[in-house]
């Protein structure tokens, strides 16, 4: 009998709220909706798929995950459900963002060097709607680590996180954080070292020679892992060919243009001069389009950090204000140096976002990220807002915007069964935005609740709570 009644005290408790899940305080003061059962009603959906918005829609979470969603005269909504009013709101799938960091870039003198941003990027990325995030590459490879078991713990505000490995890369740019492997034997043991750890990716870098990234892809896919790369080095295509799973930065950092390329070897300056001199229509891109989609291999764009100074924001997405004071003035100075002096990198910029929008219109596999470093514009959660603005802003649909943000990154990590859409049965991983996004894009940033888990987050509150510290933790 006593154990029939603790069974039953057990599901009277645990239907009180989505899961046994506990939070510090810390994070708990940024949670608005803690209830196991709750309904958005009368709300906009662009669910992901691609498909065109719908109106008039309700949606209904229970323990966390989506256990209802359609046209509101189908719907029931449960009694004792939480309801949200969403009139004149939109909901999205939680993004689902695959070239993050945890640091941020801190030049000294002359030397490119960056810190880890342990306590800001997270909340950040989650207040702008990033509920599921990859690094693509660390520099502190056991804090990331650290932070991705907090806040699955419920200590740390953040997103779910897939943790890339420290760079794999050979002694080339002189940047200080990157380690430098000796040869290629010392690929197998980083991979097989590091894998053990637990992270769930590689990332290859600028230097690497192509026997490098063969043992890599090898190793890392033994064990079910994938490899990515910023590459210079190797071209896109010698990349594709061996193996690599995505290749980052769109066409930004292709050296596939340059005439008679010495192998295995970058000088990102011919490259970059190879990539402004190829026409819009050139035949070699048709081709290595068409060969990384029948090789399978992803692209990941990261259009902010490649966004131009004229006619744009200091800092893309209007993240200014998140950056501590003696940043904000370095990089308002670096703005005005460089403003109406950058139209081939306009040029390049729009070059590389019409031939991403062949990829993904001939059915590459398009995801999206944004690479918080470059000149220090790019900042977490407000760069990944901006990059849906960027997609509508070269040609997308903002549906079609929305797919490469979330579904097509779940496809990606090969969790579209889980997340990415906002259907029945999945993770209740949503964003609550005020306004009309096929109306107005730019309502991207009036994120109010950022559901993750079923676990409602002040999107507004979350920002605020950082403002002013961006490049000190």
């Amino acid at each position: 009998m006593k154990a029939k009644l603790f069974i039953l005290l057990t599901l009277i408790l645990s239907s009180l709220h989505i899961s046994a899940q506990d939070f510090t305080q810390q994070v708990k003061k940024f949670i608005t909706v803690d209830s196991s059962l709750v309904a958005i009603t009368n709300v906009s959906i662009i669910d992901g798929t691609g498909a065109p918005v719908k109106s008039n829609q309700t949606i209904v979470i229970k323990n966390g995950i989506i256990d209802a969603v359609g046209d509101n005269d189908s719907i029931k909504i449960p009694e004792n459900a939480l309801a949200i009013d969403g009139t004149n709101k939109t909901v999205i799938p939680g993004l689902v963002m695959l070239h993050e960091h945890m640091f941020y870039p801190k030049p000294f003198e002359n030397w490119f060097s960056v810190g880890q941003m342990t306590f800001t990027f997270p909340r950040l990325y989650l207040a702008g709607g990033v509920t599921t995030m990859r690094t693509a590459g660390s520099i502190q490879p056991e804090t990331d680590l650290n932070v991705k078991k907090w806040i699955n713990e419920g200590k740390m505000t953040g997103p779910k996180m897939d943790v890339t490995g420290p760079f794999i890369e050979r002694e080339g740019y002189q940047i200080p954080e990157l380690g430098f492997i000796n040869g290629t034997s010392d690929v197998a043991k980083l991979v097989n070292y590091w894998a053990d750890r637990g992270v769930t990716s590689f990332k290859v870098y600028n230097h690497i020679t192509k026997e490098d990234l063969k043992i890599c892809v090898i190793e890392a896919h033994k064990r079910g892992l994938k490899v990515t790369g910023h590459l210079c080095s190797l071209t896109h295509r010698e990349a594709s060919n061996i193996g690599i799973d995505n290749l980052e930065h769109g066409f930004m950092v292709s050296s596939d243009f340059v005439k008679d390329k010495e192998e295995n070897h970058c000088d990102p300056f011919v490259a970059r001069k190879a990539l402004d001199q190829a026409p819009l229509d050139d035949p070699r891109i048709h081709s290595l389009i068409d060969l990384l989609i029948k090789n399978k291999t992803a692209i990941t764009t990261t259009p902010v950090v490649f966004e131009p100074f004229t006619g744009h924001e200091v800092v893309p997405g209007g993240g200014l204000k998140a950056l501590a004071p003696q940043f904000q003035e370095k990089i308002q100075e670096r703005y005005d140096r460089v403003v109406n002096k950058d139209s081939s990198a306009i040029k390049r910029f729009e070059k590389n976002l019409k031939w991403l929008k062949q990829f993904n219109d001939k059915g590459g596999l398009l995801v999206a990220g944004t690479d918080p470093t470059g000149a220090g514009r790019t900042v977490a959660g407000y760069a990944n807002q901006r990059t849906v603005e960027i997609l509508v802003e070269s040609g997308f649909s903002i549906e079609e915007a929305i797919k490469i943000c979330s579904l097509n990154g779940a496809i990606y990590l090969e969790r579209q069964k889980d997340i990415g859409t906002v259907e029945k049965g999945k993770k209740a991983d949503l964003v609550l935005i005020n306004g009309s996004l096929k109306q107005n894009p730019k309502n991207i940033r009036e994120m109010e609740i950022v559901f993750k888990d079923g676990f409602g987050y002040d999107s507004k509150k979350m920002f605020e709570s950082v403002q002013g510290m961006v490049g000190l933790n």
